[in-house]
């Protein structure tokens, strides 16, 4: 049996190796949350952990320990947006809402962002996340019938990476290190990371697209997006009203994160292994985490607990769920679907 050891990044700060003793996500982080009901019956369990909270960062729901830190994925999008435009550099509302983009690597995305990159005399070149393909199946089949590789503007983090670039260029910094843990922007996403969240970074590592990862509790990211959708700052609004008008760049036509924004307001953020942050226009927020990294329950789970505090109306999360509707199908019948049990 191959035997690894377990090491820290290079760059680990003394604030994540004081959280050694802390609680640590384990099987009983969660509790079920929701069902998939087959005929009647059900199917299969998702355990995930809740947290809601108000624009005063007062805790209003919670299914779960969501004082267990959690990579947040990117649910983080939002804030490291915060911290670029913190920097001063000039963007668009369209290429702020890119920056904090999971995008599906549609044509249109692929070419918003590369005139992203140029307007900052940049090209995707310069970009170091990995190379992708679209995440939807037809988006993905036109770029192979087109282009006949995967790229990196395709990647869905690429217009994180454009602004990255973008805020590095206007501070006159290296943009070849831009991802390095202890490059000044990295610094900076960190510290708005901390004090947004209002918690000190439990532990760091790398995210799939190359950049500096930090985890924090599901309730500190909860809080950090509810101080975010309330506009407190220049910044906050900025964000806010970039992703309210440019919501298809967030995500993509019809997909879920572009649909909560366009139905609800304020902000919505997927993260990878089972997450998602929504935060209303009244500084409500919800944090999400499917603890078994399933992406299925995570957007009905945090629309459910968001109506259960009068943060939505339940017609709200109705519209919402019939977008991005996934049944239970038997043969050519519906015959069951999720439920949501928080």
């Amino acid at each position: 049996m191959t035997s690894f050891a377990k090491q820290s990044p290079s760059w680990t700060t003394p604030s994540a190796l004081s959280n050694t003793l802390m609680s640590l996500l384990d099987s009983a982080s969660g509790v079920v949350v929701a069902e998939l009901v087959r005929d009647g019956h059900v199917e299969s369990l998702h355990h995930g952990i809740v947290a809601v909270v108000d624009s005063a960062g007062e805790l209003l729901l919670e299914r779960g320990n969501s004082g267990v830190p959690v990579y947040p994925r990117s649910t983080l999008k939002p804030l490291q947006t915060l911290a670029l435009l913190g920097t001063g550099v000039d963007l668009t509302p369209l290429e702020i809402a890119l920056s904090t983009a999971s995008h599906c690597g549609s044509m249109a995305h692929r070419d918003a962002i590369e005139a992203f990159l140029q307007r900052h005399g940049l090209g995707p070149e310069n970009l170091q996340c990995p190379v992708d393909w679209p995440l939807g199946a037809s988006e993905r089949a036109k770029m192979l019938a087109s282009l006949g590789a995967p790229s990196r503007l395709a990647m869905n983090c690429s217009g994180k990476h454009a602004g990255f670039l973008a805020a590095t260029i206007h501070s006159g910094w290296d943009y070849t290190t831009y991802l390095e843990a202890h490059h000044p922007l990295q610094e900076l996403i960190l510290a708005t990371i901390e004090t947004w969240s209002g918690e000190t970074v439990a532990f760091s590592s790398t995210d799939g697209c190359g950049a500096p990862l930090h985890a924090l509790t599901t309730r500190g990211l909860a809080r950090a997006i509810a101080s975010l959708a309330s506009g407190k700052t220049p910044e906050a609004r900025a964000l806010l009203d970039a992703v309210a008008g440019n919501a298809w760049a967030l995500d993509g036509e019809g997909r879920a994160n572009t649909i909560t924004i366009q139905t609800i307001g304020g902000i919505a953020k997927i993260g990878a292994e089972g997450l998602v942050v929504i935060g209303t226009p009244e500084g409500v927020a919800v944090a999400v985490k499917i603890v078994d990294g399933s992406m299925r329950a995570t957007t009905p789970v945090a629309l459910e607990a968001l109506v259960r505090v009068g943060a939505i109306e339940s017609s709200q999360r109705d519209h919402i769920l019939a977008g991005m509707a996934d049944p239970v199908m038997g043969g050519d019948r519906i015959i069951g679907g999720l439920r949501v049990q928080i």
